[in-house]
């Protein structure tokens, strides 16, 4: 039968790997992340500290240990508050901490001043049952439901079943108390209780990392759909997404329209104001393009080139989008240091038309982007009409 001491070294050489593996993921800046290596390291200071308990004076072996362990619970909390709220909210929790100032005050009492080590174990285990169900109530509530959900369930699974096995303990302790002189003296209860604890911690610390590695999968995920620069869709992204839409059933009369656009003399902007500037005008027009197209898909598909793709009734209600879109360019300068560029651009409409495959769709709208830039720039043509600036 393993004894109290050998499963404290245990759970003990679990938080050593989870360390390990949280430290390998800090050069990824994951919100979170540094509170939970830190939390890995206070229960590992505070699970020798138990392990020694025996021949150490009471405030290292019990004031420390069970104040370390606790801290461990409320960092694991606040790094779950930082990873999903990434930095839009304080993360420390003053309810949190002064709980565990009242928790260092109960435990020091009842160590000195009235000893009861069932008074010790009720305390705690009520503090860390609030910590635990904290933590995965904030993992059930506010994971992203778009991601596979496993990884959270099996965090907030660790966190709710460390919860309620410190509730069931508390709640012993009060109804029925063992007869015991210290925490560590063997005993069924101990033992079974300990076992709970070297399954809970290295789980939720598993769950962590499942999340954090989630996390990382969601920002490939993203650089592989978004362009990192404007935030539109990357050039593979929009031509599968528009393949997607040419395939699906015309509804309500409605047909696929697609324009291609072109900023206007973009290599002089590089040329006179340096590629950073180049980079914040394609920024600045992403972000009045995006403001104002609704549920149209919009993808950069070239360096200065981009492509919106939306269902009409008509070419005129089309083309009457995309010179909204020129306007708002051409009449909203981008704020660059020292000057405010005014810039616009040239588009190029095409429709759709039965059968078409999208690349002879691009390229008849290319083709009429090809006749703007001719026709003077700064204007939408499209191949039943033009709209001049």
């Amino acid at each position: 039968m393993f004894s109290p001491v050998s499963i404290l070294v245990v759970t003990a050489l679990s938080s050593i790997l989870s360390i390990l593996v949280l430290i390998s993921l800090l050069p990824n800046a994951i919100a979170g992340v540094p509170r939970w290596i830190c939390a890995n390291v206070l229960a590992l200071v505070s699970l020798v500290l138990f392990a020694m308990q025996g021949g150490l004076p009471p405030v290292l072996g019990i004031l420390m240990a069970n104040q370390l362990l606790a801290a461990t619970v409320l960092l694991i909390f606040e790094g779950c508050t930082q990873f999903f709220d990434a930095g839009t909210r304080p993360a420390r929790s003053n309810v949190g901490w002064l709980a565990w100032l009242a928790v260092l005050a109960g435990i020091a009492y009842f160590t000195y001043k009235a000893p009861d080590v069932n008074m010790r174990v009720v305390i705690v285990s009520a503090f860390h049952a609030a910590c635990d169900l904290a933590i995965m109530a904030r993992v059930l509530i506010a994971w992203p439901r778009e991601r596979p959900r496993y990884n959270y369930f099996f965090a907030a699974g660790a966190a709710g079943l460390g919860g309620i096995g410190h509730l069931v303990r508390g709640s012993i302790y009060v109804a029925a108390p063992p007869s015991q002189t210290a925490l560590l003296q063997p005993g069924a209860m101990q033992i079974a209780f300990l076992a709970l604890g070297i399954l809970v911690l290295p789980s939720l610390s598993i769950g962590l990392v499942m999340m954090a590695h989630d996390r990382l999968s969601q920002r490939l995920e993203r650089l592989a759909r978004f362009d990192d620069l404007t935030g539109a869709l990357s050039r593979k992204a929009f031509l599968q997404l528009a393949a997607a839409r040419l395939a699906r059933p015309a509804q309500d009369g409605a047909r696929e329209y697609v324009a291609v656009i072109d900023i206007d003399h973009f290599k002089s902007v590089n040329d006179r104001y340096g590629h950073a500037a180049g980079d914040e005008v394609l920024r600045h027009f992403c972000a009045l393009v995006t403001a104002r197209i609704g549920e149209a898909a919009f993808g950069r598909i070239g360096g200065e080139e981009f492509c919106l793709m939306r269902a009409a009734r008509t070419r005129a209600e089309f083309a009457a989008l995309v010179e909204i879109l020129r306007q708002a360019v051409e009449s909203t300068p981008c704020p660059l240091p020292g000057v405010m560029l005014r810039y616009t651009f040239s588009a190029g409409i095409a429709c759709r038309s039965d059968s078409e495959s999208l690349a002879t769709l691009l390229a008849r709208a290319d083709a009429r982007l090809y006749a703007a830039k001719v026709g003077g720039r700064n204007r939408v043509e499209s191949e039943a009409a033009s709209v001049a600036a």
